[in-house]
């Protein structure tokens, strides 16, 4: 080309090259010998460079035209950075146009980046763009803010009721207490209650609140917008469980509260969770799904952010917990704890479905097995608080022992926490963990058959287990009655309790009417036993001995030897006791057959031998005398003080 050379002036820049290549173009076509393929492809190369010069000038004027609307876009965002007031308060004109002016800016700074602008003016332009761009970022996200707490509404679904502390402490229940039975409550919220969805902010705003979360997420400020949001969704948790009044407690802190202060907090805890759970969280996650829903999973990550902080604390407090004395009052606290958590697992599980929820479903399971190991642990030492307790004095009357009354109450509790204690009380192989009483041996299938155990489950195994400890336990304290028939009077009384528990009450269907049947005959035996320690001497003095016809002064000495032992049996026997009315009456009745028709036949046979003086009382007086038996208020056939 270099005929050409001196035609080509000196040019700069992408304009003077363009304008090179058109002049060597036209230089090239004015030659004759070109062939036609030479001609049009210099003719397609012109058309090019034409082209190009005409987008060039077209971006130079598009340019000015982008500074220009960026300048009238700067103005409008800027004008809102000295003005103190919220634009979504001011209604819906002022917000449509500043969120409008947001977008435009967005767009403009897509723009500009799409254009690979070389220019240094073009630069400053693009620089200028993201500037104003940021600063409506900041605004939107002081709006977004201001509006989720401004329309923020109150948390009170109407099953949400709690009772002082004062009221959740209860009773404290210590071993030997008979008040058990009515001293423990199951929570009153149903451990199956649906989920139940309330409005945390006001309807009304979820469409400008998911207008400018959309905005900002597209804008690329999405990390903003989403801890905006967290931050403001989280003070709004630390609210409400401040109103439930769940404080933050150190596992320190749990171990050293009094079992009182301890049993209320753990009532509180099993309430607050479902609540916290079925209802807030889910109404929780229902809001950010409205307000992110078309942003993929930031509405899982925002529930994760706003709530594992809350959930990880209360999570803390069933670790304490566990962590604690396993004190036989503390079994029912901690079941209650287990079944919650248990009962909420899938919940959780769905709430916390992400990889940011992951903590909290490993802690949780983990707070949930330390849980069930403190229920066995709980159990064993209510089994062995009751084969160590002992005592230096009988119970006056030979009544109903108070630990018959706690442990038998104590299991009847228990029923209601069948499948879980079924559940526990085995390891995962299905085999049975936890030791049975030595006094008793696994029972076999012919033994559960005939103790009618259908079940043979590890509760009906530890329930006969707990029994039989509490049986031989009173063996020994009704060794601590010198006398013989009424340590009769003790167990009679005390293995009848437990039949009578036993047959009215859940237990029935864990122990068996075998087991009933059992210990029913058990206490009848200890009936017929007192029956012969206390009548049958005294019977013998009235039986006759081969001699038809005693001396009358035989018969005197008889009738005073009878009416010595029966005075003193009514001074010593109306001061025990038989609290249930139908047994007493039972034994009053076998005795009075015994005795009266024995005393009957004697004075009968010898009413022509001896004179009305010598006999002190008639067979209607000693039945009546014997009504007094078993009511616990000694008397004294020399002073008797009759009923009414």
């Amino acid at each position: 080309m270099g005929e050409y050379d001196a035609a080509v002036p000196e040019l700069e820049g992408e304009e003077n090259l363009i304008a090179a290549a058109k002049q060597i173009v036209r230089a090239l076509g004015s030659k004759r010998n070109l062939t036609d393929d030479a001609k049009r492809i210099l003719a397609e190369l012109g058309t090019q460079l034409t082209t190009i010069t005409t987008i060039s000038e077209n971006e130079v004027d598009e340019i000015s035209d982008d500074e220009g609307r960026l300048n009238v876009i700067q103005d409008k965002i800027m004008i809102w950075e000295t003005d103190q007031s919220m634009i979504w308060d001011l209604g819906p004109n002022e917000a449509n146009e500043y969120i409008n002016s947001a977008d435009e800016v967005r767009k403009l700074t897509e723009k500009l980046e799409a254009m690979c602008l070389k220019d240094d003016g073009e630069k400053e332009l693009l620089r200028r763009a993201h500037d104003v761009l940021q600063i409506a970022m900041a605004r939107l996200e002081e709006e977004f803010k201001h509006m989720l707490i401004q329309n923020r509404q109150p948390f009170e679904p109407e099953h949400m009721s709690f009772r002082s502390s004062e009221e959740d402490a209860g009773s404290v229940v210590s071993l030997g207490d008979e008040s058990f039975e009515e001293s423990q409550h199951r929570d009153s919220v149903s451990r199956n209650s649906e989920e139940y969805i309330v409005d945390l902010v006001n309807p009304n705003t979820i469409p400008e609140l998911r207008c400018i979360a959309n905005l900002m997420f597209i804008s690329g400020y999405d990390h903003e917008c989403s801890q905006a949001y967290v931050s403001v969704r989280r003070d709004a948790l630390d609210e409400f469980l401040l109103i439930l009044e769940i404080e933050k407690l150190s596992i320190e802190d749990v171990l050293r509260l009094e079992w009182g202060s301890l049993n209320s907090k753990i009532r509180r805890w099993v309430r607050t969770m479902k609540i916290f759970v079925r209802v807030y969280l889910a109404s929780e996650k229902c809001l950010s799904e409205q307000i992110f829903w078309d942003l993929g999973t930031v509405n899982l990550v925002s529930l994760a952010e706003v709530s594992k902080a809350s959930m990880l604390r209360l999570l803390n407090f069933g670790e304490a917990v566990s962590i604690g004395p396993h004190k036989p009052e503390k079994l029912f606290p901690i079941l209650d704890m287990y079944e919650v958590l248990a009962d909420l697992l899938p919940d959780i599980d769905s709430l916390y479905a992400d990889e940011g929820g992951a903590r909290v479903r490993i802690d949780c399971r983990e707070v949930l097995r330390r849980l069930g190991d403190s229920v066995r642990a709980a159990f064993l030492e209510f089994e062995n608080a009751i084969s160590t307790s002992t005592s230096t004095n009988p119970i006056a009357g030979g009544g109903i022992h108070p630990l018959t009354k706690y442990v038998m109450n104590y299991l009847n509790a228990l029923t209601g926490y069948r499948e879980t204690l079924n559940f526990l009380l085995k390891d995962q192989d299905g085999e049975d963990t936890m030791s049975l009483s030595p006094d008793i041996n696994p029972s076999t299938e012919e033994e559960n058959a005939r103790e009618g155990a259908c079940d043979g489950s590890p509760l009906a195994l530890h329930f006969r287990s707990v029994a039989s400890i509490l049986e031989c336990n009173l063996d020994d304290k009704a060794k601590l009655y010198r006398d013989a028939s009424l340590q009769h009077i003790f167990l009679m009384n005390n293995i009848h309790y437990m039949a009578q528990k036993v047959m009215n009450s859940n237990l029935q269907s864990i122990l068996g009417d075998g087991w009933i049947r059992k210990h029913n005959w058990k206490f009848q035996q200890h009936e017929i036993n007192y029956e012969r320690n206390t009548w049958s001497s005294i019977l013998a003095i009235l039986k006759e001995e081969g001699n038809s016809n005693p001396s009358r002064t035989l018969l005197k000495e008889r009738f005073r030897n009878f009416y010595t032992a029966f005075e003193e049996v009514y001074r010593t026997q109306t001061a025990w006791s038989i609290p249930n009315a139908h047994l007493r009456e039972d034994l009053r009745i076998s005795t009075s057959l015994k005795v009266i028709q024995a005393y009957r036949t004697f004075v009968g046979r010898h009413t022509n031998q001896i004179s009305d003086k010598h006999i002190k009382y008639s067979a209607d007086d000693l039945q009546n005398y014997l009504l007094d038996l078993f009511e616990g208020s000694q008397r004294s056939l020399h002073n008797p003080h009759r009923r009414s």
